[in-house]
């Protein structure tokens, strides 16, 4: 970590941290970061970095523009918030009932502006733009902000996300396939409703929608190759009314994951294949509705070398991990890598009795020390690349 602090000292970390804090307590949902955005600003502006905002309706674009013909790099994070409640007890806990930072966005914004801030100190040679990216949750904010122009000009682009599961100074990359395919399912049951005590006289949705859930299974354990990770989730069950009647509908949502175009075709088909016999057999009405969620992300092989090179000169090989599979979780910084190539990169931040709390926990949280290891690792990324650029590399 020495070669961190010399690049990140206490004055600056300790900003990064009141930005932390300061963004924590009063999280946003997608679309809906107004006060975050304005923070935001408020900082770039500071910084005398020149910025747009009202970019994908909350967006805020920054640009560090050096040099007229210079190589042209992205940094992006992400600021939108999940409707959960906290439980963390922290001093600075959301002041947003109902709406926390669960996942590590506050720690991104508090990143980026840190790199934002080393590289207005020293600038490198060449452009950096800043992208505070809104509704990346769910809501893909990374599409609009490409077609609002947020990537003109940018030949790399880079970002990265607080992991729990590796410890603080610890580096995280995979090149090639990083996240999952996101698609989203719903299932709809329509049966006959009927008294409790006549099921003869009914079709009930909710037998049929708890059969569906526990067959659904079979399609990942027995007719998916084992070689291709995959999971099918279902995460949402409603049915009935009463305790004594025979429900007449049912709902199922839930959500599947792939890293292979086929096998998320094959897990689509059979999904629709087994709801169709369901319907036959039981004489009920099936509808099956399948929206697309976010591509894979899928780090550039020049790119991922450069964030490899930089992470083992900055924190050393020993904690530079190499990330063997890809995760089924979903990111929308996918989206970018479709356009320019990058690489999304762990930035480890285990907190000490937190080991053990996944993202998205209303307890979690994370160790602030990661802070400084962001912010240092992607001004000097930012830099080496600009290097590597301008040498035609």
């Amino acid at each position: 970590m020495n070669k961190v602090r010399k690049i990140v000292d206490d004055v600056l970390f300790e900003w990064m941290r009141e930005v932390r804090r300061a963004v924590h307590q009063w999280p946003e949902l997608a679309y809906k970061e107004e006060k975050t955005a304005e923070y935001v600003a408020q900082a770039l502006r500071k910084l005398g970095i020149k910025h747009q905002t009202g970019v994908a309706q909350t967006g805020v674009v920054g640009r560090l523009m050096t040099s007229d013909n210079g190589p042209t790099v992205a940094l992006r994070a992400d600021m939108d918030a999940l409707p959960i409640t906290e439980d963390t007890g922290l001093p600075f806990a959301s002041q947003n009932p109902g709406v926390m930072h669960a996942c590590g966005h506050d720690g991104h914004i508090a990143i980026l502006l840190g790199a934002a801030a080393l590289l207005k100190k020293s600038p490198p040679d060449g452009n950096v733009v800043f992208l505070f990216q809104p509704a990346e949750e769910g809501e893909g904010g990374a599409k609009p902000m490409i077609e609002q122009g947020a990537l003109e000009g940018v030949q790399v682009i880079f970002g990265g996300h607080i992991e729990g599961h590796h410890q603080t100074g610890e580096i995280g990359i995979k090149t090639g396939i990083h996240t999952s395919f996101t698609d989203y399912f719903e299932i709809r049951v329509t049966g006959k409703g009927g008294h409790a005590a006549r099921p003869h006289e009914a079709i009930d949705a909710v037998v049929i929608a708890s059969q569906i859930v526990v067959t659904i299974q079979t399609i990942i354990s027995r007719e998916i190759d084992p070689v291709f990770p995959s999971v099918l989730t279902v995460g949402y069950m409603r049915g009935g009314t009463v305790y004594n009647a025979i429900a007449d509908k049912a709902v199922l949502k839930g959500t599947i994951r792939s890293t292979d175009e086929v096998v998320r075709t094959q897990i689509t088909e059979k999904i629709k294949r087994l709801a169709s016999s369901f319907a036959v057999l039981h004489d009920a009405e099936i509808k099956v509705v399948i929206k697309p969620g976010y591509p894979p992300v899928i780090n550039e092989e020049k790119a991922s070398a450069y964030a490899i090179h930089v992470a083992e000169k900055l924190v050393g090989k020993d904690k530079t991990i190499s990330i063997a599979y890809p995760s089924l979780g979903g990111e929308d910084f996918s989206y970018y890598l479709q356009q320019v190539p990058g690489c999304f990169v762990r930035f480890g931040a285990a907190k000490e009795g937190h080991e053990m709390i996944a993202s998205h926990s209303p307890r979690f949280d994370f160790d602030e020390e990661v802070l400084r290891v962001g912010a240092a690792y992607m001004s000097e990324l930012v830099r080496y690349t600009m290097r590597k650029l301008k040498k035609g590399k």
